[in-house]
């Protein structure tokens, strides 16, 4: 049976001058981000980047409306407690609170007055026994007795949107940009995009596509086009060919889609005899940014390869891990997915991740750790892997997630992004250069993160990536 604990408050007949009661908080930086959403607070300097937001670690809030609120609930929950009418309050705040500062918020009864009003004195002291808040409240006490549960307030995570990408993308921030064919940007969402990506020194754009129609939606967009080079193109196609063949003679580090059908893209790309192959087979990675995972979520192949083999899925595999090298992650946790941990005859993909997994520990496979046949909450949640008693080192810890087949890739993908909240950006791997295909709903934070994954590639391959960063 569960203890359930109650709170009971002092009425002001009980009350008496001198009586005291206190209660003693963490600042944590989200406590902060949760103040400010739900106050609309947005004072720089409470939430600037260049204060209280100069890094995710080290946040301030100087003003100290944090322990303002403590002091209420105190008031309200311990004394006089539950019944007690705020009347007003007056508050000093004698230092900063940061986070990591531990508050004790105390109240004491100065006075009893008539009606039923209570004035009492307040102090904040931080784990030094400094005053950060003193003041006074005054408020009307209880006059009938109230005990009751207390109530346990839900938990709150708030997800600061796109901050995985902001790490990648500042990883890059010192490499020289890339020079990018963007192919059709005949709108708004893939000229500016690509703009966007240039005024931040992540790529230099060469556009190509109809001319006027280009000029046209720059216009529109009120955007400039100013020193940018423009390749006439009658249209996708013709926009795609010429793009795959400036890749080819090495005049751009990377290709990126604009506003055109993704096959009208691709078809160039994956020429036979005019296209930009390799040694390997072309496969498609994204990269996400998911609410309550700690680190960006690569999910391959959701795009390129409909029914992989056992070698497409080893080109799959290792394209996706010189990614993540790429992206800054050195050893990265590879999870071959399927519906059980067990090989199973019947279960097509147990047996392809068991021969996966051999493949890796011979060595045919290099550069991350791979486990598998592993279901996707084992790989995801350390909570549910240690209550299956699932042991791996890749058990709710994994950076890549490899589909069985593309329509589980597109699927998991897709239900991250519209029911969780993720967000998505993406590259295709395997080819002469890195392909950054973008999605026509995705945003510009996405546009920027595909530019940015594609520069950090090209400057991997190079081998100027490590001795930049």
């Amino acid at each position: 049976m569960t203890d359930i604990a109650y709170i009971e408050n002092t009425t002001y007949d009980e009350m008496v001058e001198g009586q005291s009661a206190e209660i003693s908080r963490v600042l944590r930086a989200e406590d902060i981000d949760l103040f400010a959403v739900m106050s609309e607070d947005v004072n720089p300097a409470h939430l600037d980047d260049d204060y209280a937001k100069a890094s995710m670690f080290q946040k301030v809030i100087a003003h100290g409306m944090w322990g303002g609120a403590l002091i209420s609930a105190v008031l309200g929950t311990e004394l006089p407690g539950p019944g007690t009418i705020y009347l007003k309050q007056s508050l000093a705040f004698r230092r900063p609170v940061y986070v990591g500062d531990k508050v004790t918020v105390r109240v004491t009864v100065r006075e009893k007055k008539d009606k039923g009003r209570v004035l009492l004195d307040c102090v904040c002291l931080n784990q030094e026994g400094e005053e950060v808040i003193t003041g006074e409240a005054e408020v009307i006490a209880p006059k009938e007795k109230v005990r009751r549960p207390r109530v346990t307030l839900p938990d709150v995570h708030l997800h600061e949107r796109g901050v995985r990408y902001r790490e990648i993308i500042a990883r890059a921030s010192n490499l020289d940009p890339i020079t990018v064919a963007v192919v059709q940007p005949c709108d708004e969402a893939s000229l500016s995009g690509a703009l966007a990506a240039q005024a931040r020194g992540i790529i230099t754009p060469v556009l190509v596509g109809p001319k006027n129609q280009i000029r046209a939606a720059a216009r529109q967009a009120d955007l400039p086009l100013s020193g940018i080079t423009i390749i006439d193109a009658p249209n996708g196609a013709a926009a795609a060919e010429a793009a795959v063949a400036l890749a080819k003679a090495g005049r751009v580090d990377a290709i990126m889609k604009g506003v055109l059908d993704t096959e009208e893209f691709l078809n160039p790309i994956r020429d036979e005899s005019r296209g930009l192959h390799t040694g390997r087979y072309m496969t498609h990675a994204v990269v996400l940014d998911v609410p309550h995972y700690p680190k960006p979520l690569f999910i391959t192949d959701a795009a390129m390869i409909r029914w992989p083999t056992l070698a497409k899925k080893k080109d799959i595999i290792q394209n996706a891990i010189d990614l993540a090298h790429a992206l800054g992650i050195p050893c990265p946790k590879v999870a071959l997915l399927s519906a059980v941990e067990k090989v199973v005859e019947r279960i097509p993909s147990t047996v392809e991740a068991a021969a996966l997994w051999q493949m890796a520990n011979r060595g045919q496979i290099t550069g991350g750790i791979l486990d598998g046949p592993i279901a996707f909450e084992n790989a995801v949640s350390p909570a549910v892997a240690t209550m299956k008693g699932f042991n791996s080192p890749v058990a709710g810890d994994a950076d890549i997630l490899i589909a069985p087949d593309l329509e589980a890739g597109s699927l998991m993908a897709k239900q991250l992004i519209y029911l969780s909240g993720a967000e998505a950006a993406g590259l295709i791997l395997g080819a002469k250069v890195p392909i950054i295909l973008t999605s026509r709903a995705g945003d510009l934070l996405s546009r920027l993160a595909g530019a940015s994954f594609a520069q950090l590639m090209v400057h991997h391959r190079l081998g100027t990536l490590d001795a930049v960063a």
